[in-house]
């Protein structure tokens, strides 16, 4: 009489179900510590009078009434919306460089090793780099309007250039990251939809715009979110190349919170927290509507 298998134990009939479970719950615990809970505890300072090491004090909304009271916050606000419509010119620039360096041409490593470039740099040395290139004595931009103009521009000192010169050293290394995304996706596209295509007699923009831009979405997707979000907390660069200067003219949302909350003028832990919580809301807003979007067309398909 054959003998009866034993009954499989509770991992062994359920590990094709809890396995992914297991290899989720390390990054789930990660993003819960480093990200949910520190934004939860950002919206709860923000309703709080602190320095940052004495006792907080509750004022609710004081903190937002007198940011909305606030002429450096609306400065600041305008400038993140003009780095935000200026900084998407990555993503087209991005195209653009990905479609020249794919294909196979003579010395085509060199010339994409020379367009990675930016994007393995620093932005504190992308910022110094370009505080040289706009200097008014030495720098290249510099002498390059007098030479066309006959007088000098000071880019970085003029309060309406100030802003368009720093998002300009920000496109450099953001095309290049763009570039990298769009490189990536050119290598995976589908050969064979594409000789379809061209089968009938599609060319040029009409080949670009119906078959390969498709193909490329989650690529256009990922680069928009990045993008969208590198215009939004744009600090490093801003911090390197004026400081928010000259006269607060360059100031954006980041810098501003930093003064607030964390540099010798501020210590308003509270009222820094509250800038952030704006930065964080128009962040999402940007994104989720990049999402609905994105699950709006993948449905149409």
């Amino acid at each position: 009489m054959p003998h009866d298998p034993q009954p499989a134990g509770f991992w062994k009939r359920n590990q094709m179900k809890i396995a992914p479970y297991v290899f989720l719950a390390p990054g789930a615990l990660m993003f819960l510590i480093y990200v949910l809970i520190p934004i939860v505890q950002s919206i709860w300072i923000s309703f709080q009078d602190w320095d940052g090491l004495g006792p907080k004090t509750w004022v609710g909304l004081a903190n937002y009434v007198e940011l909305l009271d606030d002429d450096t916050f609306y400065v600041a606000l305008k400038n993140n919306l003009l780095w935000l419509g200026l900084y998407l010119l990555a993503i087209p620039m991005g195209l653009a460089a990905a479609l020249f360096l794919n294909q196979n041409v003579w010395g085509i490593r060199l010339y994409k090793s020379m367009f990675f470039f930016p994007f393995v740099i620093s932005q504190v040395v992308v910022g110094l780099m370009f505080t040289w290139f706009y200097a008014p004595d030495f720098g290249l931009f510099s002498q390059a309007i007098k030479w066309l103009t006959g007088s000098e521009v000071a880019i970085l000192a003029d309060e309406r250039y100030v802003t368009y010169g720093i998002i300009a050293a920000g496109l450099w290394p953001q095309t290049a990251y763009c570039m990298i995304l769009y490189l990536t996706g050119l290598n995976n596209l589908n050969a064979e939809q594409i000789e379809a295509a061209r089968m009938d007699n599609a060319r040029g923009w009409r080949l670009l715009r119906h078959v390969i831009l498709p193909q490329l979405a989650p690529a256009t997707f990922i680069a928009m979110v990045v993008t969208v979000i590198g215009a939004l907390r744009s600090f490093d660069l801003v911090s390197i190349m004026t400081a928010g200067g000259p006269y607060g003219s360059s100031q954006v949302l980041s810098y501003f919170m930093y003064e607030q909350a964390l540099s010798e003028y501020g210590y308003r832990m509270g009222y820094g927290a509250a800038i952030a919580v704006v930065l964080f809301l128009i962040m999402m807003v940007f994104i989720t509507l990049f999402i609905v979007r994105m699950i709006a067309q993948e449905r149409n398909r």
